[in-house]
């Protein structure tokens, strides 16, 4: 059950219905039974408690409404196109199915909590059948992790073998004992580590690999994850390497000291005079700072700190060449860590060489457009782009800010456009000093203050834009979205900046009459957009009002969800305008708004009664707990058994 307050008079509901576009509303009747309150004409609905009891409206402390049925839900995620043929019933019946849907306004935190319950109980099955369905899933990410994992004590076994058992460090054995096989095993993976930490960002050949056969075993899309995995084994076995030679150098001084002071003495004069120490400390010192701002909650907020730092890789590789070197027996022979770093190493500086030949490209802003909750959507013209697909996305420079900072951003603007568009949430500091920059400071101002005509011609208002560098564009998992049979597309917030552009590159299709406005595997799209400010809805509005417009089949679903409190004056609003109305008071859709987060258990369920034995492939873009939750919905309704629905997660990453 469900508790939201509402107004009644004779202790019976007045029901409002929306009969025009303006925000004036009035009350339908009910059967002859029931008397109901009708505004006077003009008079708006959205009244406090006082303004209601004037009107014979008696506030009632909470009314109770069972949750929706399952074939209640269904039939309220869409509206009837024509309201001109509809018979009183059926507007009456229509207000009810609208009544339970807006009961999400007012969601009591025990239905979540039984709702969880339910969600646990339903998610009990078959053991066997979960783990054949995770290995599908997830099975090449797991292997490579596994492959990677087995590499790693592979090559430590190796390197203890050989060092412990060769004859050319029996008299190195006999002064540090164990500790010194245990220090150069260490080292030795850290060399094959460096083999494969600058591969995987490596951006153009990830998208090159990733449309050949390999992608179907290797997961390339998670490249960063993989670069993360490696650098996290780094820090690893770095801090096993050092602490073997902290002990290697206390075993030192007590070899060649008679007391224990002496002996920790002659072991700090070891670590901080000596060439190997002495480098390996600064190396440490790097490699910590690299690491700490490569964290997750320190990277968002803080980019350029996680961007300056990330290149102090370049003293740190300098200085393991000339580490390995001290730890030879003559010093000026050359290491032989140039070895290991030379493939990494070439294919990154090509990499680069690449992005500043293609940024030298010509390029403009055509357009900057200020939308609401911080968002800026750029629209560039750019000579000899190549071709662009649906999901992609590129990196921006601007030397107005910065001339070395390049930031991926997805492209909202499909291949049949001649401009390259994104949206840019305003978050960082970078993304700050953009808006800055292109003048979207000052145009809030504009809207705040009284600006003449003459203020608004002046020099210090129109100004030219600044100058933007692009490269790109770069695969993603996005990019598959149409070789599926039913595709479900959920963006949350600023996340739905990936399917803007498969959904005009849908919408262009439709436009079309002579080609199939889907390819011919995809017959059906779900699109759900979950945001937390209704202002949100503004930024793509105009592009699914055209959606609905051209999608005479209904191959495109539109569902949008509000997850934000709601005020009870806001409330009233959106009783008097939506319910029973053709358009949407939020979106202006057809399709209605629903309001709280979604019940993806019943959504997937729902969406595998109607596609049996289909493979729909789910896209992700947002927060990290969303993204788990859909991961376990995928699972969850996928099975092994022929003829039933299988789900697949992708998630976008960058």
């Amino acid at each position: 059950m469900v508790l939201f307050p509402a107004f009644v008079q004779n202790g019976r509901f007045s029901l409002a219905h929306r009969r025009t576009p303006s925000s004036t509303a009035h009350l339908d009747s009910l059967p002859a039974h029931t008397a109901a309150t009708v505004l006077p004409t003009g008079s708006s609905f959205d009244t406090s408690y006082s303004e209601a009891g004037k009107l014979g409206l008696e506030p009632a402390p909470h009314v109770v409404v069972p949750l929706t049925p399952r074939s209640d839900f269904d039939s309220s995620l869409s509206r009837s196109t024509s309201r001109a043929v509809r018979r009183p019933e059926e507007v009456k019946r229509q207000n009810e199915t609208e009544q339970d849907r807006l009961q999400g306004l007012m969601r009591s935190a025990t239905i979540r909590r039984i709702e969880s319950r339910e969600e646990k109980a339903g998610e009990e099955g078959d053991r066997w059948l979960r783990a054949k369905v995770w290995l599908r899933q997830d099975g090449p990410s797991a292997l490579v992790l596994l492959v990677w994992l087995l590499l790693q004590l592979g090559f430590f076994a190796v390197g203890v073998v050989r060092y412990d058992l060769n004859r050319n460090f029996s008299n190195a054995r006999a002064i540090f004992g164990s500790t010194y096989v245990i220090a150069r095993s260490a080292a030795f993976v850290l060399h094959i580590d460096v083999v494969f930490i600058l591969l995987p960002i490596c951006r153009n050949l990830v998208t090159l690999l990733r449309r050949t056969a390999l992608n179907k075993a290797i997961p390339f899309d998670e490249s960063v994850e993989f670069h993360k995995v490696v650098a996290w084994s780094l820090v690893f076995w770095t801090a096993v390497h050092t602490i073997a030679h902290l002990f290697n150098s206390w075993w030192l001084g007590a070899k060649l000291a008679t007391t224990a002071t002496a002996a920790l003495l002659l072991a700090l004069d070891t670590n901080f005079t000596t060439g190997p120490f002495l480098t390996g400390w600064i190396m440490l010192v790097l490699l910590g700072v690299m690491a700490f701002f490569a964290v997750e909650k320190r990277r968002r907020p803080h980019f350029q700190r996680f961007y300056w730092s990330h290149h102090l890789f370049i003293p740190f590789f300098v200085l393991w060449q000339f580490h390995g070197m001290f730890c030879m027996i003559n010093w000026t022979q050359i290491g032989v860590f140039w070895m290991y770093w030379i493939l990494g190493g070439l294919v990154y500086i090509g990499e680069r060489i690449l992005r500043e030949i293609r940024s030298r490209h010509r390029t403009y802003l055509s357009k900057v457009v200020v939308h609401p909750s911080n968002v800026i959507e750029l629209r560039i013209k750019k000579e000899k782009t190549p071709r662009v697909r649906p999901g992609q996305y590129i990196m921006i420079c601007c030397p107005s800010v910065s001339y070395w900072q390049w930031h991926p951003f997805t492209l909202t603007s499909a291949p049949e456009e001649d401009f390259l568009s994104v949206h840019i949430r305003v978050v960082g500091d970078w993304t700050r000093q953009l808006a800055i920059v292109l003048g979207c400071e000052q145009d809030k101002e504009l809207l705040s203050e009284e600006w003449t005509r003459e203020k608004l011609l002046s020099p210090s208002v129109i100004r030219p834009l600044p100058r933007v560098m692009v490269d790109g564009p770069f695969g993603t998992a996005t990019e598959d979205v149409l070789k599926y049979e039913v595709t479900v597309l959920v963006g949350a917030g600023i996340g739905v900046t990936p399917f803007a552009a498969i959904l005009k590159h849908i919408w262009y299709r439709l436009k079309d009459p002579d080609r199939d406005p889907l390819d011919q595997k995809l017959r059906k799209v779900y699109f759900f957009w979950i945001c937390r400010d209704a202002e949100s809805f503004e930024w793509f509005r105009d592009l699914l009002h055209s959606l609905e417009e051209q999608d005479v089949d209904g191959r495109i679903e539109i569902h949008t969800y509000l997850t934000a409190t709601i005020k009870a004056h806001d409330m009233l609003n959106i009783f008097a305008n939506d319910v029973g109305s053709d358009r949407d008071a939020i979106t202006q859709l057809r399709a209605p708004t629903h309001y709280g987060r979604p019940n993806w258990d019943r959504i997937f369920a729902s969406i595998a009664a109607e596609h049996p034995a289909s493979e729909v492939g789910v896209f992700f873009c947002g927060p990290k707990p969303l993204s788990t939750t859909l991961y376990k919905m995928c699972i969850k309704h996928t099975t092994g058994e022929a003829g039933r629905t299988r789900f697949t997660f992708s998630k976008e990453r960058f």
